[in-house]
């Protein structure tokens, strides 16, 4: 199967016959979303925020854990202390993520987050180099990366977009940080969070963003004249400034 090869991620697998019991307790979405393909999920802290986010992904015999390299190595240990007597097993594997655009083709799973992000494979051999432009269709269709947008003990997943991502199921049922989670979607208007802007002018991921003088926010990832901006949500109106750049909210679809 050919595709680009996805850098910076790793492959953790988790088997034995309690593998989806075990991870049902501790994600953010159903397991049993993997009968029918891949699934995006979450693995938070009691407090309710963000540790990890990964694609799960089924096999005949395990479930591979698709997640961002910085995180692969604590990871494993993190979901351990909670498996007690259950029959599982966690280990990182050499598989190289894969990623292509239009038809899914046969062993690959399309990406459950959004339709943009066509499919992913996994292979024992490296892929080929990138040639799309990944990072464009993140910021267009408003996904986060982790260590960008998705910051580990910072980051709330609904201030995220998981719910629109598929990343997140209020009927399934406890998991780690499931009330709190829970609460943000039943009791509150969300105050802030991730949204698309676009920036007139020269300003770098990571640069404030100010509204009548008082911080809106912050840039992030940036691609051309667009970018995804973690907002003040009472703030985010009219111009605002990064730098010396122009910013304007682009309005939800």
């Amino acid at each position: 199967m050919s595709g680009e090869e996805t850098p910076h991620r790793s492959v953790i697998r988790i088997a034995g016959v309690d593998r989806e019991s075990f991870l049902q307790g501790l994600v953010s979405n159903d397991v049993r979303r993997l009968k029918t393909g891949a699934a995006y999920a979450a693995f938070l802290s009691p407090q309710g925020k963000y540790l990890a986010d990964f694609l799960l992904v089924p096999m005949a015999d395990a479930i591979l854990l698709d997640v961002a390299e910085s995180l692969a190595d604590g990871l494993p240990r993190r979901l351990s202390m909670y498996k007690l007597r259950a029959n599982v097993t966690l280990e990182k594997t050499a598989l190289h993520v894969l990623r292509g655009l239009g038809p899914t083709p046969q062993g690959a799973f399309t990406d459950p987050r959004h339709p943009a992000l066509g499919w992913r494979a996994y292979s024992p051999t490296p892929g080929a180099a990138p040639a799309i432009d990944w990072e464009r269709i993140r910021v267009d269709h408003l996904i986060p990366e982790s260590g960008i947008e998705l910051i580990p003990d910072e980051t709330y997943i609904l201030e995220a977009g998981f719910e629109r991502l598929n990343g997140v199921d209020f009927r399934k049922g406890c998991y780690v940080g499931q009330e709190v989670t829970a609460r943000m979607k039943h009791k509150t208007d969300l105050r802030k969070g991730l949204a698309r802007v676009t920036v007139t002018g020269p300003a770098d991921p990571g640069t404030p963003i100010l509204a009548g003088g008082k911080e809106a926010g912050q840039l992030l990832t940036r691609a051309g004249d667009r970018a995804i901006a973690y907002l003040r949500f009472d703030r985010a109106a009219g111009d605002m400034q990064a730098g010396s750049a122009l910013v304007r909210l682009i309005p939800a679809n």
